[in-house]
């Protein structure tokens, strides 16, 4: 195998000067780089990167951290979204990615404790966050570099990549009052991630416009599955008189209403409208098309690794928090003309 070297020899400088090149240092002009680069090319020289990260005390990894277990979280077309722009990104800087999945809350502050005391990790990427977070307190104390994909407590300064959840829930619910529906239904995630309640302030605040009462018995609370857009749309039927429309916070729940609403023998939108959030894939393929609220979920995962890269850095990316543009994107399943 050839050495850091024969590298040296070949392009003729010293092999402090090749280890500069590979760690692209700004004091080695762009001539010297790439006959450095042309060397270890034709050498099929490797740099050792773990021996470079002893040196530097770097592990060159960020860690994910995911809300949920990994087949919830897969089994939802957000999460291989976000981690496409997280790992576009990634690559491009030479940093890996390490994965952290847990069943409950507690495992998950623990795994990604763990992953920055043992210096597995270099920063630390959040996909969601809660409310009362303890593991953003936690990593708050610790001078722990981090970022947070969605809304952090206000209560803590930390570094953020958000939608606006609440004004985008506020416009899809709006849209629906417009076309005439009072009796709206809201098919909501747990209760103690901010993005929920977000989103369920942007619904009680299009009621509040409109001078309309909105219903509790229409809020339905679960988990983000299809399982349960379908066990909740079948209880919304058992009320007198059922809603007229239903919101869901996330599309994957509301294929799950669809499901519960053709089996009832229902027409979407004759009978009852759908409106969805997030965009998914299959939003524009299920019938009748699902309106439903684009978020630049891509662009968030991108947003939040360069952030974290900036802050690895030394160089403090400004504003603390980044809130990206949302859409409401109108289709059949809201009964309105596309």
């Amino acid at each position: 195998m050839a050495t850091i070297k024969d590298v040296a020899q070949l392009a003729n400088v010293s092999p402090s000067t090749v280890s500069r090149v590979i760690a692209d240092s700004k004091r080695i002009s762009d001539e010297t780089k790439e006959r450095v680069k042309a060397a270890m090319q034709q050498l099929h020289y490797h740099p050792n990167l773990i021996a470079r990260s002893l040196i530097r005390r770097s592990s060159q990894t960020l860690g994910l951290v995911l809300s949920r277990s990994t087949d919830s979280a897969f089994s939802n077309p957000f999460f291989p979204e976000i981690l496409r722009g997280i790992s576009a990104v990634s690559k491009s800087y030479h940093y890996g990615l390490m994965l952290a999945a847990a069943e409950d809350y507690a495992e998950e502050a623990k795994l990604c404790l763990k992953m920055m005391t043992e210096r597995r990790v270099d920063g630390v990427l959040l996909l969601a966050s809660r409310v009362n977070d303890g593991l953003i307190r936690e990593l708050s104390a610790s001078d722990c570099p981090f970022v947070v994909l969605g809304r952090a407590p206000e209560s803590l300064k930390c570094y953020s990549v958000n939608n606006d959840n609440i004004q985008a829930a506020y416009s899809a619910v709006r849209h629906l009052l417009n076309l005439g529906h009072q009796r709206i239904a809201l098919l909501n995630g747990p209760a103690d991630y901010i993005f929920c309640q977000d989103r369920f302030e942007g619904y009680r605040f299009a009621f509040r416009e409109f001078g309309i009462e909105h219903d509790p018995e229409w809020i339905k609370s679960g988990s983000l599955t299809q399982e349960d857009g379908y066990r909740l749309t079948r209880e919304l039927f058992q009320l007198d008189p059922a809603p007229s429309a239903i919101f869901c916070v996330d599309d994957v729940m509301a294929i799950g209403a669809y499901q519960a609403i053709k089996e009832r023998g229902l027409t979407i939108p004759g009978d009852i409208a759908v409106v969805g959030f997030n965009d998914d894939p299959l939003a524009s393929v299920i019938e009748p098309h699902l309106t439903t609220v684009r978020i630049p979920i891509y662009e968030m995962g991108v947003t939040a690794t360069q952030m974290i890269i900036r802050i690895l850095e030394g160089n403090e990316p400004l504003p603390f928090q980044r809130v990206l543009s949302s859409e409401l994107v109108i289709r059949q399943s809201c009964g309105a003309n596309p």
